[in-house]
């Protein structure tokens, strides 16, 4: 692999880590099914960079598209929870007309942004060369993002929204406000995945109306392939891992598309994601082996084993 793919790998990873942080949020801590994500990108690429190509300040254009990205999660929430739509139809409705909207947006399939000022401009005049700049300035973004969301998560409230997801139930009889909750975390989920796409169209100098096509399953594969590989204790454990998952993931791709003694081309990428995480479901239990059998024997010895 060259230098060139291995960091474009890193780049990608690290922008895909902000979409896997924002699947960890929906699936894992609301236990919310969400496929808005497939909408939620592309749209976070069309707000930035129509606002960019007339004129607006690239910070100000990318903020427009986190901003954007939380209304798409809010709409979901409020199709669940105001007229209780399967949550994931109810992302699938959204995701669905997303793409119309994404249209009316841009005016056309694509914008192309390369010419234009981006975030990267105000980077530029550090004495680093461009093939460096960019995953740097992701790794920056993304490690704030994933401080913020694990501050966040230790918090009164955002313990109040794991309870949420946990058993909503026990949650509400502790007096938490679980549509309200419902509401914070899907607009921070599809914030988040908003913020990905902006910077990834201005990373790639462009924005296109199929971008969003499989990223559910990029970010789903990030967080399993984080939890499988790493594992997590802590909330910044899982966020970090959910970030190093993405990492590992898109190095992983990369190496087996680069790799010429395994004949795969481009269009081949869809078979590798399903491989990789179809490993990475079945990697938890090939850590240890003997887990099950221990596990097992002991259940026999115990006084309450079903088996004596």
């Amino acid at each position: 692999m060259s230098l060139v793919a291995f960091l474009g790998a890193i780049e990608i990873g690290l922008v895909f880590g902000l979409v896997g942080l924002g699947v960890f949020l929906s699936f894992r801590v609301l236990d919310f099914p969400d496929l808005t994500v497939d909408g939620s990108f592309p749209l976070g690429a069309a707000v930035c960079a129509t606002l960019i190509v007339g004129g607006v300040d690239p910070f100000l254009a990318t903020a427009a598209a986190v901003l954007a990205g939380g209304l798409a999660g809010l709409v979901t929430a409020f199709l669940n929870i105001r007229f209780n739509i399967l949550h994931l139809l109810a992302s699938i409705l959204t995701m669905i007309a997303l793409y119309s909207i994404n249209l009316r947006i841009m005016g056309r399939p694509n914008v192309a942004i390369i010419t234009e000022p981006t975030v990267l401009t105000a980077f530029e005049g550090l004495s680093l060369p461009y093939l460096y700049l960019k995953p740097v300035i992701a790794a920056v973004v993304v490690i704030a993002a994933v401080l913020l969301v694990a501050r966040f998560l230790a918090s009164d409230y955002g313990l109040a929204m794991r309870a949420t997801g946990a058993n909503p139930r026990m949650a509400r009889a502790q007096g938490v406000e679980t549509k309200q909750t419902t509401y914070v975390g899907m607009a921070i989920s599809n914030a988040l995945v908003g913020l990905a796409g902006a910077l990834f169209a201005q990373m790639n100098g462009f924005a296109d109306v199929t971008l969003g096509t499989g990223t559910i399953v990029v970010g789903l594969a990030a967080v399993i392939v984080g939890e499988a590989v790493f594992g997590a204790r802590t909330v910044l454990g899982w966020c970090l891992a959910c970030v190093a998952g993405s990492i590992l993931y898109r190095l992983a791709v990369a190496f087996a598309l680069n790799a010429d003694f395994l004949g795969l081309q481009a269009s081949d990428l869809n078979l590798v994601t399903a491989v990789l995480v179809t490993i990475a479901l079945v990697l938890p239990g090939a850590r240890n082996p003997f887990k099950n059998l221990l596990t097992g024997r002991a259940n026999r010895r115990s006084p309450g084993g079903a088996q004596q």
